[in-house]
């Protein structure tokens, strides 16, 4: 009998925060079709009040992330392990792959936001995606 296939943590580690960082990417460019722009916390009102449409992008961006990065960071873990049903995993991985489609479809449409902003925008919610998929992930394992 084959014994359990032995995975780095750091290689679960790395794949679940590079998931965890796309779905932050991903719910970045919905929200924005949403009127949820992060680039709002920098920009200039004229009353110098942040738009909640900010804040709200920024909490989700973040939560998705960590959320994500611990999730997929379990069920990493636990599929290596032997502990999880070949049907949930082909049913976790379709819906990861329909909201990155959902994500697509939505960027290659035109946007509201100027090229230069959205690009901004993008790089920021890809570092705060990236720093909490790691953070959310890390606890997974550390839990483990």
């Amino acid at each position: 009998m084959p014994g359990t296939p032995y995975f780095s943590p750091r290689l679960i580690l790395g794949a679940a925060a590079m998931f965890g960082m796309l779905l932050a990417l991903g719910v970045h460019i919905l929200g924005q079709r949403f009127g949820l722009d992060l680039g709002d916390l920098w920009g200039a009102s004229s009353n110098g009040v942040i738009p909640a449409t900010a804040a709200i992008a920024w909490w989700l961006i973040a939560a998705v992330a960590f959320v994500g990065g611990y999730v997929t960071a379990s069920l990493l873990f636990s599929a290596v392990s032997g502990h999880l049903p070949r049907r949930l995993q082909h049913a976790l991985i379709a819906g990861g792959l329909l909201l990155l489609i959902a994500a697509g479809q939505a960027a290659s449409g035109p946007s509201a936001v100027p090229t230069l902003h959205g690009l901004y925008n993008g790089i920021i919610a890809l570092l705060l995606g990236a720093a909490m998929a790691f953070a959310g992930a890390h606890f997974a394992l550390a839990r483990h």
